[in-house]
């Protein structure tokens, strides 16, 4: 019966199209002059014409004159019209929109009996008929079509989420302003923004599966890329001091709550400087962004989350104490694997340092890492980019990854520019590919090349631009950040 009912509503609609045809009006207009969007209509305008465009969104027909509902990107208004305003020709006209339609409106702004401001309309332009209509909006009649409550409909269809959801497209424009925040931040730090191939030969800069693709005219396979890094190290090395790009990146991996296949990157780089530098730089950069979105304290989760404060800094070894009270030398593999065994995780006495102590931060300490705190000192093993620690453990290097909420922010450290450790690094990369790691990356000569050239001190940081916008947008899901998220095909 619905789509019966559907039907119904389609044909009707298109019945309407044909009669607006048949006055000799074009219902798919070229363009409109508006002077006002429907935030900017105040009280101050009273008695002032406008004009404004949008989509009705709601109708109150009632014979000579009707209310309604016009919607555009900055929100909604309410406008009167009546026959006796805008001639019959007109009004007419008026009679056969539909909830969905665009339309162009003129007319002075006045407050009716319930002090509602509202447009008297003068004139109205039918812009865009609607056909289909549109989810969760009431038709004249009462009835509802298509609701929309589905989260996984809302991705699919997101222009219909964003015709509904006016909180959706808020979402998206705190997004760019974060970005903007960035950008600004960056620039005015002297940074320079650059572009780096989307299609690599070889990919490389971070542990992850690529995505494969062919190359018809030059007969070569190409890797969607999973990091820039490589590529801005070059431009380091060539005479840049200061590079950063935000990209597009992809890996071919699981999805998840704060994992999708395409993602937005952030990577900067500058020469002469340390991850100690890096670390206070990236707290003056989240610093600006949240005082530019005014949010110096913020809500995610249930958490509260301070910014205000300076950030913490602890290794692994500090974090393991406090979080499971076991206080161990997270060099010595036999005690490592001891707390794995304790703390019942699933692990292997084969199974590498790195990957003992991975498993203990992944599963005991960074849920817990609310307030912003770095983890620094990461092992040599899974940090094949960074410079090892100047002081202490050779095992481990000068890296650190930024915790919020209990979830990865930033990822940075000095970078390796000695170029024989850095081919060292590379090769025990490429062995563990060889050995079934999908993830391990292959040795690229290319960037080799540049870093025997002469790479100066470097640090590098890479920060997730979605789960930043997740933060800042209070959810849980990164597909709220996206537009348009990675969905599977519907069959």
């Amino acid at each position: 019966m619905e789509n019966k009912s559907l039907k119904q509503i389609i044909d009707n609609r298109l019945e309407k199209l044909k009669k607006i045809r048949e006055l000799g009006i074009e219902p798919y207009a070229y363009d409109y002059d508006s002077s006002h969007h429907t935030s900017e209509i105040n009280e101050k305008l009273i008695d002032t014409k406008v004009s404004l465009a949008g989509r009705v969104m709601s109708l109150r027909k009632m014979g000579k004159a009707s209310f309604a509902n016009i919607q555009d990107q900055e929100g909604r208004i309410q406008f009167y019209i009546a026959r006796d305003d805008v001639g019959e020709d007109n009004y007419n006209l008026f009679k056969l929109t539909d909830i969905g339609d665009f339309v162009g409106i003129e007319g002075k702004v006045f407050k009716t009996k319930t002090d509602a401001l509202t447009i008297k309309v003068s004139h109205l332009k039918i812009l865009s008929k609607n056909i289909k209509p549109i989810p969760d909006v009431k038709e004249k009649d009462g009835e509802k079509y298509n609701l929309v409550s589905d989260k996984e409909f809302r991705y699919r269809k997101r222009f219909l989420d964003l015709i509904i959801n006016p909180e959706t497209k808020n979402n998206y424009v705190k997004r760019f302003k974060i970005i903007n925040s960035i950008r600004s931040f960056l620039n005015n730090h002297g940074y320079i923004e650059v572009e780096t191939p989307v299609l690599q030969p070889i990919y490389g800069g971070a542990n992850a599966k690529p995505f494969t693709t062919h190359h018809n005219a030059l007969d070569q396979d190409f890797y969607l890329r999973i990091a820039t890094e490589l590529y801005l190290k070059q431009l380091i090395v060539g005479g840049f001091e200061k590079v950063y790009e935000l990209s597009k990146d992809f890996r071919n991996e699981g999805i998840d709550r704060s994992h999708n296949p395409e993602f937005t990157m952030l990577e900067f780089y500058q020469a002469y400087s340390d991850y100690n530098f890096m670390m206070d730089f990236v707290e003056q950069m989240f610093k600006k962004v949240v005082k530019d979105l005014d949010m110096k304290k913020i809500s995610w989760d249930g958490h509260k989350i301070d910014f205000s404060k300076k950030f913490a800094r602890k290794t692994m070894g500090e974090l393991i104490k406090e979080h499971t009270g076991n206080d161990i030398d997270i060099s010595n593999h036999s005690a490592v694997f001891k707390v794995c065994t304790d703390l019942k995780l699933e692990v292997s006495k084969k199974d590498s340092l790195a990957t003992l102590i991975d498993e203990i931060m992944r599963r005991k300490v960074e849920p817990n890492l609310i307030q912003p705190t770095y983890v620094i000192n990461h092992p040599v093993e899974i940090s094949p980019l960074a410079k090892v620690n100047r002081d202490g453990a050779k095992d481990f290097t000068e890296r650190f990854e930024l915790f919020i909420a209990g979830m990865e922010f930033a990822n940075g450290f000095s970078e390796l520019n000695d170029p024989i450790d850095q081919r060292k690094r590379f090769e025990d990369q490429s062995r563990k590919k060889d050995g079934g790691d999908e993830e391990a990356f292959p040795i690229d000569e290319n960037f080799l090349e540049a870093i025997e050239t002469g790479m100066p001190p470097t640090a590098g940081v890479g920060i997730g631009i979605d789960r930043l916008v997740m933060l800042l947008i209070d959810t849980r899901w990164i597909r709220d950040t996206i537009i348009f998220p990675t969905l599977k095909s519907l069959k």
